[in-house]
């Protein structure tokens, strides 16, 4: 259902170096860039873009957003939250199985993102 979804940095060159070891933990890699977005993705589905806002002004964190990238197993969300914090992210909370069928972990990524890391299943 969704296409991809773009989280904004003020560092463009920093964000991608984090987006790019933890996403390495997962097998995924840069699929598609621009001028001033980089996406991430597998190739067969949803991506996640990081970049500069379209408008030129700064980013900011919105407030309620909080993309969730699905994982194959409880052992890559476990991977990919270490890799988080020893890039500097700070963790929020630690992975764990929440309502039935799920297994997550939430974090924010060096410019204040809340995402979540998870395994659907």
């Amino acid at each position: 259902m969704i296409a991809y979804t773009v989280i904004g940095s003020n560092n463009k060159e920093k964000a991608l170096e984090f987006y790019d070891a933890i996403f390495e933990v997962m097998g995924v890699g840069r699929v598609f860039n621009n001028d001033r977005l980089q996406f991430y993705g597998d190739g067969k589905g949803a991506m996640l873009g990081v970049g500069t806002p379209a408008n030129g002004e700064p980013a900011t964190v919105g407030n309620g957003v909080m993309p969730s990238i699905g994982a194959a197993d409880k052992e890559t969300v476990d991977k990919v939250y270490q890799k988080v914090i020893e890039m500097g992210g700070q963790g929020e909370e630690a992975p764990a199985d929440g309502i039935p069928g799920f297994y997550g972990g939430y974090f924010r990524d060096l410019d204040g993102n809340r995402l979540c890391i998870c395994k659907l299943g």
